[in-house]
């Protein structure tokens, strides 16, 4: 293999294109923005479907590793309405497909399946630009080193540098903010919270505002309110002081909300985080350039609907496949992915951004029993 692989990115995709890879005895080198493995969390919990991402973990050979940190019993869900009755719900019972891990512990079985010195840690990507024959594409870090590379991909997610050096889309804020707290400790310390939840998901919405909470491992409930809000509301509000800054978000939900819902989110025990949810436009293109290729959400950001993750670590895995059987010709590799993932990315973000919109619109209470069926019928979660 003549070609030197650079990935812009340690999130899922970029971790699974550089283990697929590297059992397949193609080394490559990740540039990651973070100073370390644990510079920040790593967001909540993920269901894994049988169809891309166990897929993906398959091809990584991380399957053992992954079973060990499943969640057990977290693929229920429950669905509640804004007076904490409850409309129905989806038990664990053993057989369902999906299982729930944290997105943190996905990422560290990644990271440590990958040789020493794979990583390249505290390297921010500031711009990406064209260089000459013996280095194609040049990556400028914000501490003003460089380096050259003559295969680039892009898994830098949502604000991906390479992609805005392709002449790509731009994320557009899609109208919905959630703003997430959580709970610790909740079978001693918040049981009333922890029954209403129970053991996976639940949610209880109105039109255009809801309360979506998670049961995470090591006994902590995720919750998100989901608002629809301008995006300068965000900066009306001092987030950094918790429990005015919840009082005020349980106060957006309106009147109508059981107590026990709205404790979710007053007695949250972390300080709020305001997520406004971005999307790229649907049918979105960025230049093609020699060399260089976008996975993940970098390619198809869309709005959270259970399958973000699950495709990023499907493109990483199918974008290594297409490596390993032309090694020698990185353009003609690049084209077998495109041709595959672009159609099929185009499809699933459609369906995205209708999920998203039922799940959490303006309709979203008359389309909880159809969303149960849905979730009986295909396995989706929420993420």
């Amino acid at each position: 293999m003549n070609e030197s692989i650079a990935i812009a990115g340690a999130g899922l995709a970029g971790l699974t294109l550089a283990r697929v890879l590297h059992v397949n005895g193609i080394a490559s080198t990740v540039y990651e923005a973070e100073e370390s493995p644990t510079g920040r969390t790593q967001g909540g919990q993920l269901d894994i479907h049988d169809f891309n991402g166990q897929v993906a973990l398959q091809q990584c050979r991380l399957m053992d590793e992954f079973h060990s940190i499943v969640n057990m019993g977290a693929e229920a869900m429950r669905f509640l309405g804004p007076d904490g009755e409850l409309v129905g719900e989806i038990p664990d019972d053993g057989t369902l497909s999906n299982p729930e891990v944290l997105r943190g512990e996905l990422r560290r079985i990644l990271i440590e399946s990958l040789p020493p010195g794979t990583i390249r840690w505290g390297h921010k990507i500031a711009s990406v630009t064209p260089g000459d024959g013996h280095r194609p594409h040049v990556i400028d870090f914000a501490d003003g080193s460089s380096v050259g590379s003559e295969v680039l991909i892009g898994a830098d997610g949502a604000w991906s540098r390479v992609r805005a050096a392709l002449d790509g889309a731009m994320p557009e804020y899609l109208g919905t903010l959630w703003v997430e707290t959580f709970l610790h400790d909740v079978e001693k310390n918040h049981p009333k919270s922890a029954a209403l939840v129970g053991s996976g998901a639940m949610l209880a919405m109105k039109p255009g505002r809801g309360i979506f909470g998670h049961r995470e491992a090591n006994d902590v409930i995720h919750t998100y309110v989901v608002l629809k809000k301008p995006l300068e509301w965000t900066r009306s509000v001092d987030f950094s002081d918790r429990e005015r800054a919840l009082a005020l978000v349980a106060e957006q939900l309106g009147e109508g909300w059981a107590p026990e819902l709205l404790e979710l989110v007053t007695r949250g025990e972390t300080t709020p985080v305001a997520r406004p949810i971005w999307g790229l436009p649907l049918e979105h293109t960025w230049d093609r350039v020699p060399g260089i290729m976008l996975i993940g959400d970098a390619a198809h950001l869309t709005p959270p609907d259970g399958d973000g993750a699950n495709w990023a670590l499907y493109d990483g895995a199918q974008l290594a496949q297409a490596i390993v059987a032309a090694p020698a010709d990185i353009d003609t590799a690049f084209d077998t992915f495109a041709k595959q993932m672009l159609p099929r990315s185009a499809e699933s973000s459609i369906e995205g951004y209708q999920s998203f919109e039922r799940t959490f619109g303006y309709n979203a209470p008359a389309n909880l029993r159809d969303m149960m069926k849905h979730a009986t019928t295909y396995g989706h979660r929420h993420q």
